[in-house]
């Protein structure tokens, strides 16, 4: 029997009770754990965990990642201060550059820019102070109804609610759904004011996958963008790499707004992903895509 693919789910945040802490991502971590292969074997081993602090202020686990038994690390940079250190980014870079695959999310704003030090990673999510968008049109806020949130933060729709994605063509392989009729992913959950991701020019190992559309302004913005496995100047073979303009495209409140979300989030949310049972399949079919591709 083959070993499952163990996957690290993991917050730059410590355990907060009233915020985007890793338990608020448990449908995601039980459908990774469901998932079997066809003689009924599971295909995924999951650990969740928040960030912790040693005595030199490094996460125990990320600072070492290179040296773990983990195949994929999934990272929810939700942090607005502090967040990964120096030491964190070597050892994820490490993991990587030994061929782990990693799933990068976070959203508006600067929320998540410790990230920034990542090989390939860091370049593709863009942020208010820190690598922000190539593109200057771009830096201004498209989300107008929640006015203490700064650009990027592009505006889906609301949470509980699910957008229509537009494919780039050709196809990519995270986006294919069998059971559908049109064989691809057409819905992902909506947030009101996701960030901002992008290929960079100089890498021809990225591009983007997927764009998602404004409701304010309907201006078009990336929503994946997906990394290949490439050699780096050291002759690394670097793992693949996927990332996501929001964490609530997998939180549990946007799968289901029942679950519940911090009491900071004062947006009224929607009722789309109850009301239509393809927007949940699609975005589950995605997050195996996903697990199933960073591993090989």
């Amino acid at each position: 029997m083959a070993k499952p693919i163990r996957i690290l789910l993991q917050t730059t945040i410590p355990t907060t009770e009233d915020d985007w802490s890793i338990f608020r991502f448990s449908l995601l971590q039980n459908y990774l754990a469901s998932i079997q292969d066809e003689a009924g074997n599971p295909l995924f081993e999951v650990t969740a965990r928040d960030y912790e602090s040693d005595a030199e202020g490094n996460d125990p686990v990320l600072s070492t990642l290179d040296k773990s038994d983990f195949d994929e690390l999934w990272l929810f940079a939700i942090e607005v201060d502090k967040g990964l250190t120096e030491k964190d980014i070597a050892g994820i870079n490490a993991f990587r550059q030994r061929g782990g695959g990693i799933l990068t999310t976070r959203d508006h704003q600067d929320m998540g820019c410790s990230m920034c030090g990542l090989v390939d990673i860091g370049d593709v999510h863009y942020f208010n102070t820190k690598n922000p968008d190539p593109d200057e049109s771009r830096w201004s806020r498209d989300d107008s109804y929640t006015t203490y949130i700064s650009w990027p933060n592009y505006h889906s729709g609301a949470n509980g609610d699910y957008q229509k994605i537009t494919i780039v063509e050709p196809v990519h392989e995270l986006l294919k759904n069998s059971n559908s009729a049109s064989v691809t992913i057409d819905f992902f959950p909506a947030h009101p004011h996701e960030g901002g991701i992008g290929a960079p020019l100089n890498n021809p190992n990225a591009r983007v996958i997927a764009l998602g559309k404004s409701l304010v302004t309907g201006r078009k913005f990336n929503l994946v963008v997906a990394i290949e496995h490439h050699k780096d100047a050291q002759g690394n073979f670097l793992g693949r790499a996927v990332a996501n303009s929001s964490f609530h495209h997998l939180v549990d409140y946007n799968w289901d707004v029942e679950k519940g979300c911090p009491t900071f989030v004062d947006e009224a949310p929607g009722d789309g992903m109850k009301k239509e049972p393809r927007a949940l399949e699609d975005i589950k079919t995605y997050v195996r895509n996903v697990a199933l591709w960073l591993a090989n």
